[in-house]
């Protein structure tokens, strides 16, 4: 291990020799703002129908102290020591603790089961777990997971969380009475490992990917302009997994990198009231989560008379104005979509409405950034041009992988040379993505280099462009594409809220009408013979969606394998479970 960390500073250090930049760590960015304006307010987290404030000092002198605590147990320098929540200001803070004790930052999703906690925690080799915010059957499920050997501290008391009281854990607020702030301020070297972010994992065992002070640097620095990062008058609206690459990019980089304001969401009910109070500057969603947006939109005004409305000069700058006050967009400037793809549809249905979305490419393992949609080079069915700093090319003996080289690419994966290795060639990226790039330089995913599949006929499918298409019917949710081995493929899906308030008749005529609108633009081979209305819709909890939202696609291939050939063998080319 001692061996592999003397590559690994010798890598980062060459990056940054290589580039000539040296980038201020975001560890020093914070020490900068709790100097600079001690007062401002930095975290606002809801309770209820009150909001508490943290200012920079009182997040500075709650994780100095938080520090002084960890140092207390003699750990050896650079100790892994993990964080398992929900967003909250407490995760910030805990954050930054850790950085100023001189360790490296773990976070883990706060959905995993027991055996899943326990899997991360071992290989990380965690010396200590913060446990936070978590759903009462969140953490039932979880705990056993935790080995008696790691020294827990949990948060104070969240609304409508579990409360944690087990007998040996750390209070938060004992430990902000028993210490001291930590005087000094830590100063890392910009090769030290900053966190290990574990992915989501659509398939197998989640890798440990390493990001350092510089790469996490370099990347949000690099970014910043193009992002419109850099106001104290920034603001951020934190809901997406804080572990998640996307999340702490924008939201805790970005607001470190700005001195800004991070918002935070309560409860699931009290989403949309926090958001609308926070009208942030900056806002990323998933492609779900712009759907559902859509639907609560259109459960409102439905289309048609959305449509009349917008015709109408006056009337139309008026429903525009309000719909993005209601969704607390009024004040954005730099809204964001990512982790999926977005259909063109649904981004031309939000441009309408006066809301444009930047579509942004980026994975854990190049911090998030490889390409962007900018404002005024918009080209709907790619995800934009590279940001600056980036060089992409396509592999086209590998399925049209998209290599990408950029000075913010990880370390690597955490003990695991071979991956590494296999990922990173030559200082390029195998995204694992197939793609291909235009004469501008614009990117267009084509889908997955593992998602692709061949039909019983020997051709190959890619599932990704045919899946966008059936995402233009707002009857549909979720969709997948599915026949491995079968003559066609066949189209899983689930209804949206639109779709089960609709009888089967018209569902099935809808669902029809987009199979054959659809299958006139594909090859024969790809055409899609089957539509399956599934029972069970796709979800966190039942496991066959990844804590991002995306479709653990090899998890819904094996549920519904038994029944595919049946389904196929059908008359009615729409079928329901």
């Amino acid at each position: 291990m001692e061996q592999a960390h003397t590559l690994l500073q010798e890598i980062v250090s060459d990056k940054a020799k290589r580039s000539g930049l040296k980038p201020i760590t975001l560890l020093e960015k914070f020490y900068e703002w709790e100097k600079k304006q001690p007062n401002k307010v930095y975290l606002r987290q809801p309770s209820g129908n009150q909001w508490i404030n943290y200012t920079w000092a009182e997040v500075g002198d709650q994780a100095r102290r938080i520090a002084t605590a960890i140092n207390s147990l003699g750990l050896p320098p650079k100790s892994n020591i993990g964080i398992i929540s929900k967003n909250c200001a407490h995760w910030i803070i805990s954050d930054l603790a850790i950085l100023m004790a001189g360790h490296v930052s773990v976070p883990f999703y706060p959905t995993l089961s027991a055996e899943q906690l326990n899997q991360v925690l071992n290989h990380s080799e965690c010396k200590v777990l913060f446990i936070g915010k978590l759903d009462e059957p969140n953490w039932k499920a979880m705990k056993a997971g935790i080995p008696g050997n790691i020294q827990c501290i949990t948060y104070p008391q969240y609304n409508q969380s579990a409360k944690i009281e087990e007998k040996g854990y750390w209070k938060w607020e004992d430990l902000l009475k028993k210490y001291e702030p930590k005087k000094d301020n830590h100063i890392p070297d910009l090769d030290d490992i900053f966190t290990i972010i574990y992915t989501s994992g659509t398939t197998g065992m989640p890798k440990g990917v390493m990001h350092s002070f510089y790469t996490s640097s370099i990347g949000i620095d690099s970014a910043a302009e193009i992002l419109k990062i850099g106001s104290t008058e920034d603001r951020y609206f934190s809901y997406l997994p804080l572990c998640h690459i996307a999340e702490r990019a924008i939201v805790e980089s970005a607001s470190i990198h700005s001195g800004g304001t991070v918002y935070f969401a309560d409860t699931l009910e009290s989403f949309a009231a926090n958001l609308a109070e926070a009208q942030p500057t900056h806002f990323l969603a998933v492609p779900r989560i712009w759907t559902k947006f859509q639907m609560g939109i259109l459960a409102k005004i439905p289309q048609k008379k959305l449509d009349l409305l917008l015709k109408i000069p006056i009337l139309s700058s008026i429903i525009k104005k309000k719909i993005k006050k209601k969704l607390g967009l009024s004040k954005a400037k730099v809204i964001l979509t990512g982790a999926a793809p977005m259909p063109p549809a649904l981004l031309s249905w939000y441009h309408k409405l006066g809301i444009y979305i930047q579509e942004a490419y980026g994975m854990t393992e190049n911090n998030g950034e490889c390409t962007l949609m900018r404002l005024d080079k918009v080209k709907m069915g790619t995800v934009g041009q590279p940001y600056p700093g980036v060089q992409l090319k396509i592999d086209k003996e590998n399925n049209n992988e998209i290599l990408m080289k950029a000075e913010w690419v990880m370390v690597g994966y955490y003990k695991e040379p071979g991956k590494t290795a296999e990922t990173i060639q030559d200082g390029w990226l195998r995204t694992g993505d197939s793609g291909e790039i235009d004469e501008e330089g614009f990117l267009k995913i084509t889908g997955r280099v593992k998602d692709t599949f061949k039909g019983a006929k020997g051709e190959f499918i890619v599932p990704g462009p045919i899946e966008a298409g059936f995402a233009t019917n707002t009857n549909i949710e979720q969709v997948c594409i599915v026949g491995r081995g079968l003559p066609q493929p066949i189209a899983l899906v689930v209804l949206s809220e639109f779709g089960k308030n609709l009888d089967k008749i018209a569902i099935t005529e809808s669902l029809e009408a987009t199979r054959k609108a659809i299958n006139q633009k594909l090859v024969h081979y790809e055409r899609v013979e089957k539509v399956v209305v599934v029972k069970e819709p796709w979800t966190i909890e039942n496991g066959l969606l990844t804590p991002t939202l995306k479709i653990r696609r090899n998890i819904l291939e094996e549920k519904y394998e038994g029944l595919l050939q049946k389904w196929y063998e059908k008359s009615d080319s729409v079928i329901w479970e």
